[in-house]
């Protein structure tokens, strides 16, 4: 049972928190004649004090109301049936109650010789759990332990059964409390802080601790801090540093939990250093030599061990949330990093000193004192326990420091284990038996046992960080690597256009040479073929000669046979009378047939030979036709295909060229027009962001019509551009390595971005990043100046302000802004920051990536153009935080004001600029709608210009803004009445 206190008639009046109890006999009285109960005889009375106090009256135990002889059998046979822990608690009962255990110390030499006559006013039975305390020789009574050690009961034994339970829970995460109470002089200090640097086996429960301890925490990840006080004379004392007294003790109001913060703590890496703490503690707590014992404790003795673990995350556990910038949770978990689970459990060691009497102690004078002090804070220990046990609605906890000390042991949420120590001799039955009533009395308080169990966010916090770091480098090389390769790229496809240059120059180089060779080839090839004709013509000549002459001869030959053959017609005629022989006309008659054969045959010889010599011509002539014929055809088809290769590459270089400076002349031709339409366009559009009562320069109403006509000749002419060349091949131009191509190029999509109908197709197209990159990488002013301007136009648009800040944009501005001189540039910026400044999105990342620093660092430009955009900037930015203030996401302090702005807007908050006076009026009223921001603006001056813009401010929806304003902030109240100003 926890205790709370409430002060009540002068006392402190303890609440306790309900809890079902279970009753059950702790003390039965047993004599011949009687079975195991509280037992015995009508003369028993119950004990009305607590502990063995100076003076104090011990009655024999009585047997409570409840404990009727079936109730005591009832619980032995729960006990005997029910499961018991590994040392030896009972755990059906009531897990959670306080465990005692009472250790019997044996005969000291003075013992052996005073008491040699008498018997042992104590018998145990230790298998029983019992001990039976005396009266007489026939009468005895018995009690019930949880553990009852005899006299020779190692210190190892000691310290399974009492404190390695605790020792155990404290290593999971709860409290534990190990105490030991008894008489002087019966071994509590021995039992508890015995170091053992002689003999081992004689360490004592702290020492046995801490090594348990110490052996299951990891060096690295767990803690173990210990502190050492004393109780004395109801005044705390550090024994590790005994200069400090009178440490205060502190509740913590919210959980109840009891600490010391003014103690040394010390954190421990080893048993030895721990063994040397505990040593330089005993030499500094007070003892004194009494009758009953010559090293008597005079003050309490509390070893506060603190335990720090870090718990292993198991698959299924719970993780942790990542929260998005509105505060929402996020279903997308930290890859790989959880919240480690930390463990927080105290153990308390006490080493109570020991009650005495002062009649047989012998105390005077000032260790007297010290005996009352003792004997009055173990008493008011006993009433507390008593009052526990009791379920009594009223717990004196705070009459003691001991007892407040230990108000998380006794009824409060640590798992408690009291050894109670006891003597022997008869002579001191009478303490003997109040000790027993104390552990009697204690085994009835009940403890709600609690789990300390907690998130590690500061761990959480430095490895989150630490990733962080590390995905920042990352990111920065993953830049390097990127911005690398992309300068690798251009060098590449700068070297791949050289090499298609060099490689279109040598085709055509190899193309003319090729073509001479097949030309010379072919000509060669076709003399060759002339001369062989030649030749095959000469010696078809030849032949022909030889015909001839054959010809000749054989016309020659008939010739002579037609004349033989006329001579003989003439002498034929002579003799036509005479008679001619028969043999003379046959020989005629054969001579006229062969001349008439011959005659024939040279008719057929003559007609073939014309024939043969048609048909050799026409082989001749045809074999000719068709080797030159296909010869010239191949090579006329490849010079002809080379030849037309030739001439495409040749044609699309020149339109390529053409096309470049018929754009260079379009671009030229309106660079000079768009510098001023871009100026117009991005007051406006920031005029149109602005909060109410903000302005920027707007192209008047009564503006002459010939500059209107000269802008919507301006947009004609840029839309035909636009239309005709094509976004994609504006935008390759900003690349370019002609630094004036990049400057016009700039200037058209600078103008392009002023109409909103093309700001969606530049982002698009990538024209954002190429502007931004031109931000980081260009040196010319101008360039820069331009690109601001166009990425001000863009910023126009909520959605493109949100792909801005994506892409580091406000990085790249206030770079720019630190870097340029020149009053247009930075006006330029400064539009473009004051457009993002009106996005509630956007504040937090904003003013981290050094937006609002970027914007107080131009005012050193003095420009009035610069200072417009500048004021404009901060009212954005001070209406979206009033805006968030009123809709309850926006908390704390303005974050202008946390990054220096206030001294500046208090300056310029009555400029003889009109723009720039009206927008920081605005941001006033906007600041002073938070109350938070009340007594930094009071502090700044603010206040007397509040007062003047309620009064004094050109427009009215201002200076009613500055009014109610003043009158709804109670300090603006305050102050002005301590001010005497009524208002």
């Amino acid at each position: 049972m926890a205790f709370a206190s409430v002060q009540k008639n002068g006392g402190v009046a303890i609440t306790p928190r309900t809890v079902m109890r279970v009753e059950r006999p702790l003390s039965v009285n047993s004599g011949h004649n009687t079975s195991t109960g509280s037992g015995g005889g009508s003369n028993n009375k119950p004990v009305a004090g607590a502990g063995a106090g100076a003076g104090a009256a011990v009655s024999a135990p009585v047997r409570p109301k409840s404990a009727s002889p079936s109730s005591s059998t009832a619980y032995h046979r729960r006990s005997s049936s029910g499961s018991v822990g590994k040392n030896g608690f009972d755990t059906t009962a009531v897990p959670n109650r306080v465990r005692v255990a009472v250790r019997l110390r044996p005969r000291n030499a003075e013992e052996l010789v005073a008491d040699a006559d008498f018997a042992d006013c104590v018998e145990i039975q230790p298998e029983l759990k019992r001990l039976k305390l005396r009266k007489n020789n026939w009468d005895c009574e018995t009690y019930q332990f949880d553990e009852v050690l005899t006299e020779t009961a190692s210190q190892k034994r000691v310290y399974e059964v009492v404190a390695k339970p605790v020792v155990e829970s404290v290593l999971e995460g709860y409290n534990g409390t190990v105490m030991a109470y008894g008489q002087t002089g019966t071994g509590k200090t021995f039992t508890l802080g015995k170091l053992g640097e002689e003999d081992c086996s004689d360490r004592g429960i702290m020492v046995r601790a801490m090594e348990d301890i110490l052996a299951d925490i990891k060096p690295g990840e767990d803690t173990v801090t210990v502190s050492y006080l004393q109780l004395y004379m109801e005044s705390v004392q550090d024994l590790l540093a005994p200069e400090r007294d009178n440490i205060a003790i502190t509740e913590d109001p919210r959980t109840g939990d009891v600490s010391v913060p003014g103690a040394t703590q010390v954190q421990l890496q080893d048993q030895s250093s721990f063994v040397r703490l505990l040593d330089v503690g005993e030499a500094n707590r007070f003892a004194a030599n009494t009758k009953l014992n010559t090293e008597s404790s005079r003050s309490h003795a509390i070893l506060l061990v603190q335990v720090k673990k870090t718990v292993r995350t198991k698959p299924g556990d719970r993780e942790l949330i990542v929260l998005n910038e509105n505060g929402n949770g996020s279903s997308q978990l930290v890859k790989g990093i959880r919240a480690p689970t930390i463990r927080r459990s105290k153990l308390l060691i006490v080493d109570l000193a020991g009650s005495e009497r002062v009649d047989k102690s012998g105390l005077e004078g000032h260790t007297l004192e010290e005996a009352k002090s003792i004997n009055l804070s173990l008493t008011a220990l006993g009433k507390c326990i008593n009052a526990l046990a009791e379920n009594s609605p009223h717990v004196p906890i705070r009459d003691s420091k001991l007892t407040r000390m230990l108000r998380d042991s006794f009824g409060g949420t640590a798992r408690t284990s009291l050894v109670v120590t006891i003597g022997p001799s008869p002579q001191h039955r009478g303490e003997t038996a109040s000790t027993i009533m104390f552990g009697q009395r204690a085994m009835k308080v009940e403890n709600m046992v609690k789990l300390k169990e907690e998130f590690d966010y500061k761990s959480l916090c430095r490895r989150l960080e630490a990733e962080l770091d590390r995905l920042v480098a990352e990111n920065e090389r993953q830049v390097k690597a990127r911005e690398d390769t992309e300068d690798d790229s251009a060098r590449s496809l700068e070297e791949a256009r050289q090499s298609v240059f060099e490689a279109e120059r040598k085709l055509a180089s190899a193309l003319e040479k090729e073509m001479a060779e097949a030309v010379e080839k072919h000509q060669k090839d076709l003399m060759e073929q002339v001369q062989k004709h030649q030749r095959e013509l000469a010696d078809a000549l030849a032949a022909r000669q030889q015909e001839h002459a054959h010809r000749e001869r054989l016309e020659k030959q008939l010739a002579s046979q037609q004349q033989e053959l006329a001579h003989c017609e003439k002498h034929k005629k002579d003799n036509v009378n005479s008679a001619q022989p028969q043999h003379h006309q046959r020989e005629l008659v054969e001579h006229n047939s062969e001349i008439m054969g011959l005659r024939l045959s040279l008719e057929k010889e003559c007609q073939k030979r014309e024939h043969l010599e048609q048909e050799l011509r026409a082989v001749k002539s045809e074999a000719s036709r068709k080797s030159l014929n296909g010869n010239l055809q191949k090579q006329s088809d490849e010079l002809l295909t080379m030849r037309q290769r030739l001439e495409d590459e040749l044609k699309e270089r020149e339109r390529l060229e053409e096309e470049i400076r018929s754009l260079k002349e379009h671009i030229v031709l309106l660079s000079d027009e768009g510098d001023e339409q871009a100026r117009r366009m991005i007051e406006k559009g920031g005029s149109e962001r602005s909060s109410i009562g903000s302005e920027s320069p707007r192209v008047s109403m009564s503006k002459p019509n010939h500059m209107r006509d000269t802008i919507n000749g301006q947009r004609a002419t840029i839309a035909k551009l636009f239309e005709q060349v094509g976004l994609h091949k504006i935008l390759s131009l900003l690349e370019s390595e002609d630094v004036d191509v990049r400057v016009h190029a700039v200037k058209v999509v600078a103008n392009l971005a002023a109409e909103e109908a093309n700001q969606e197709k530049i982002v698009e197209a990538g024209g954002l990043g190429s502007l931004l990159n031109l931000l980081q990488s260009s040196e010319d002013e101008t360039i820069r100046r331009v690109a601001a301007g166009a990425v001000a136009n863009l910023a126009m648009n909520e959605t493109n302000q949100e792909l801005i800040m994506a892409q580091g944009g406000i990085g790249l501005l206030a770079q720019t802004a630190d870097d340029a001189e020149d009053p247009q540039t930075l006006r330029m910026v400064a539009g473009a920051i004051a457009n993002l400044c009106g996005n509630d999105k956007l504040q937090i990342k904003l003013r981290e990536e050094g937006g609002i620093r970027a914007l107080l660092g131009m005012v050193r430009s003095c420009h009035p153009d610069v200072l417009a955009q500048v004021a404009r900037g901060i009212a954005n930015f001070a209406k979206c935080e009033s805006r968030g203030a009123a809709q309850g996401y926006k908390t704390g302090r303005s974050l202008l004001i946390d990054d220096g702005a206030l001294p500046w807007i208090v300056a310029n908050a009555n400029n003889d600029a009109s723009p720039i006076r009206r927008h920081i009026e605005l941001a006033l009223c906007h600041l002073a709608q938070h109350e938070v921001n009340a007594k930094d603006l009071v502090a700044g001056g603010a206040l007397w210009e509040l007062v003047r813009i309620s009064r004094e401010c050109s427009r009215e929806d201002i200076r009613n803004l500055a009014q109610r304003t003043l009158n709804a902030s109670g300090t603006f109240q305050s102050e002005l009445r301590r001010l005497h100003l009524v208002y």
